[in-house]
């Protein structure tokens, strides 16, 4: 079984145009994505996809693997679907492809291994998505914050932008809520399936690829996170933020 990454990133990011290259203290936003998505010691293969030049460029610069992809994806699934049949990589339909979004400059490698660990003891899985505790009422009420529910046998039923589970008075880690954390991890049988599908309206009215899965009857699981300072970033107001924090981190000057 081969267990591939893929780097989806592009300029056009609706709420923060060319955010893959923004630099977070003098690097581009997807070098920080890459570097430590590197320090999986698990891959058969890691991949840079995107459809713009300037990203490419900045990939083979690295000498990254840079798969070049369509133009028309909105959804960075669908890209990662094109680039794992572009990888040159013979798939099987039991290995794991897993998306690492670029827009996400404080992953680290075991959030990885915890979105491919469903996948590895339930051979009924399909894909999972890493789900990380919010631990901060402002997060929970961001609406660029994608929430998880699912039921108790950690099968995601429902993701929003809205603060759900409902909260009828203080905000309280007894809650439960987590979030979408850019890592999501497919069998090559079930990413096949998801980028056959058409968009769908749930998908659309929350922009939020998960939605695909849920509306069409496949089941997607949570690989559970526990919270730590880890942001992503959705617009440049988080710029600062994973400044401050980053230069914290354990993985900070690794690469």
């Amino acid at each position: 079984m081969k267990i591939i990454g893929i780097v989806p990133a592009r300029m056009k990011a609706s709420r923060f145009p060319g955010k893959p290259l923004y630099p977070i203290l003098g690097r581009p936003m997807v070098e920080h994505v890459f570097q430590r998505a590197m320090q999986f010691p698990r891959w058969d293969g890691l991949f840079l996809a995107t459809c713009d030049k300037e990203i490419a460029d900045l990939g083979r610069e690295k000498k990254w693997p840079v798969l070049m992809t369509s133009d028309t994806h909105t959804r960075c699934l669908d890209r990662v679907a094109e680039a794992a049949q572009k990888c040159g990589l013979p798939l099987e339909d039991s290995d794991i492809i897993v998306c690492v979004q670029g827009d996400e400059p404080m992953l680290h490698p075991d959030m990885i291994a915890a979105s491919i660990e469903p996948l590895l003891s339930q051979p009924e899985a399909g894909c999972t998505v890493l789900a990380m505790e919010i631990a901060k009422q402002d997060q929970f009420l961001n609406p660029n914050t994608v929430k998880i529910i699912h039921n108790d046998k950690g099968e995601v039923l429902y993701t929003s932008r809205a603060p759900v589970p409902y909260c009828a008075g203080d905000f309280s880690l007894d809650l439960g809520a987590k979030r979408i954390y850019g890592i999501f991890a497919f069998r090559w049988s079930a990413l096949k399936a998801f980028t056959s599908m058409e968009e769908t309206r749930l998908e659309k009215v929350e922009s939020c690829d998960s939605n695909r899965i849920l509306d069409s009857n496949f089941t997607q699981y949570i690989a559970p996170y526990p919270y730590r300072p880890s942001f992503s970033v959705d617009s440049p107001e988080d710029i600062p933020l994973v400044e401050r924090h980053i230069q914290g981190d354990v993985l900070w000057g690794t690469y």
